[in-house]
């Protein structure tokens, strides 16, 4: 399995300091920015748009750059979004009709590419995806707030999902987002979770460093 990967997810940010809190997590040890990319009509929620991205790449601060996007249609603003500085594009099963086709869009703009199952969502059909896929996230509240309560059974989907990563022998990232804190990090890391998206675990605590440490330190399977 992977080294824990923390991933702040800026949606639970203060955007009217946006920069400071970027700087603020990159100086706490966070190892990827998560970024949410809602739009009103997929999700019940509106949130950031490319030129956004673009910004928080052209201030370089050095972590990669982890756009999901929960928005539907997908296909047409996979562009965009690679070349406002996306690294990795996840996308949502539930939204697209073609998914091979979605993966392929993806890496043809050399981005890393996740796909994303919301809690309803069953993963049949992903072991024939599994070698052109970089990232499987599973979403662990439902798509479109933050702040939800961790929904527990979608744990045995994250164990079905190692099963399939740990049988295919590729290094591929097994990701939970939604209700990620001290102790439900715990329960994603024993269930095979490898890369954890926090937002308001992070960004509503007083001491991001330690939390980030905290959260580390309890991903660890001993």
């Amino acid at each position: 399995m992977n080294t824990p990967i923390i991933a702040p997810s800026i949606i639970s940010a203060d955007f009217t300091r946006l920069g400071e809190e970027i700087d603020a997590v990159f100086t706490a040890g966070a190892d990827w920015l998560h970024i949410d990319i809602m739009d009103n009509h997929f999700v019940p929620n509106l949130t950031l748009g490319p030129q956004v991205v673009k910004s928080i790449r052209n201030y370089d601060i050095g972590l990669p750059l982890d756009v999901h996007l929960m928005i539907e249609p997908v296909d047409n603003m996979i562009a965009p979004f690679a070349h406002a500085g996306a690294h990795h594009i996840s996308f949502h099963v539930e939204a697209v009709n073609d998914v091979a086709a979605t993966i392929a869009s993806i890496r043809a703009h050399d981005c890393k590419v996740g796909i994303v199952y919301n809690p309803p969502t069953p993963i049949n059909g992903l072991e024939k995806l599994i070698e052109q896929i970089d990232m499987v996230l599973i979403m662990s509240v439902n798509a479109g707030f933050a702040g939800q309560a961790f929904i527990t059974h979608t744990m045995e989907k994250v164990r079905q999902v190692r099963r399939l990563i740990d049988t295919s022998n590729k290094a591929i990232h097994l990701a939970v987002d939604g209700g990620i804190n001290a102790n439900t990090i715990q329960l994603a890391a024993h269930a095979g979770a490898d890369t954890f998206v926090a937002g308001s675990a992070i960004f509503n605590s007083n001491d991001y460093q330690k939390t980030i440490k905290i959260l580390r330190n309890n991903a660890v399977i001993r």
